[in-house]
């Protein structure tokens, strides 16, 4: 983990759910990096694992917690719980998240399209839920939420995951529309596909050089959260590379 960065986050609190995936890690080492005290949530012990490993001397700044953020009462209960324990939050990352797809509309299980609505439209309900009553009292607070381009453009064959990530777009929408006037800001990013080891293996012929990297959208995210950005609500920026 690059040590060498700025300190603009420090005395921070910063939740980032999902926070040991392909992009919640980088995210999290980001925010690390810039001297935040950082609570990442996880679904796989081994995943924090290795983020707590590359942390490096930052680990005593990195907190972890197995949380279901579907769960309304489970994330109420965390954030109850980092409250306790750190009096404020000032950042909320909305990393979670999940896709499937390869069948047409007429055809997907409707299994699948409650999973998709859950991990991606409910966790960032729930997480609003319990946070942004804490950022307004607090008076400050910065909300991001990682949707996918798939909200604007929806592919064929992908229904359920484009269904979900087009709600939660609209869902922060309304919540940016609802906190103008306040200290709190809610913005998305919109990532097209991005450089992970599943999507390399997934699309061996694509041309990955075209892809965004993890860490290039980290640094939208910090940016995003960063007092440079004070004037920037209800945005959704699209983090495509050249894909």
């Amino acid at each position: 983990m690059d040590n060498s960065m700025s300190d603009r986050f420090s005395n921070h609190v910063v939740l980032v759910a999902g926070g040991t995936g392909a992009l919640g890690r980088a995210v999290s080492a980001a925010f690390l990096a810039e001297g935040a005290t950082l609570i990442a949530t996880y679904r796989a012990t081994g995943e924090f694992d290795e983020l707590a490993r590359q942390a490096g001397a930052s680990r005593e700044r990195l907190e972890g917690r197995r949380v279901d953020v579907t769960d309304p009462s489970a994330t109420q209960t965390l954030v109850e719980e980092i409250i306790t324990r750190h009096a404020h939050i000032d950042v909320l990352v909305n990393a979670a998240g999940g896709y499937t797809g390869g069948a047409p509309t007429w055809k997907v299980d409707p299994a699948d399209l409650e999973r998709m609505l859950s991990l991606n439209l409910r966790s960032g309900h729930a997480l609003a839920r319990a946070v942004v009553p804490v950022m307004l009292t607090q008076n400050r607070g910065c909300i991001v939420n990682v949707i996918a381009k798939a909200a604007l453009d929806h592919p064929a064959r992908a229904s359920a995951y484009a269904a979900s990530k087009a709600a939660a777009l609209a869902m922060m929408g309304s919540l940016a529309a609802e906190l103008v006037g306040s200290a709190v800001r809610a913005n998305s990013v919109l990532p097209s596909i991005f450089d992970t080891a599943a999507n390399r293996g997934a699309m061996p012929k694509a041309d990955f050089s075209r892809w965004p990297k993890p860490e290039d959208i980290a640094r939208v995210i910090l940016f995003l959260c960063s007092e440079d950005a004070r004037v920037i609500r209800g945005a959704a920026i699209p983090v495509y590379g050249d894909s």
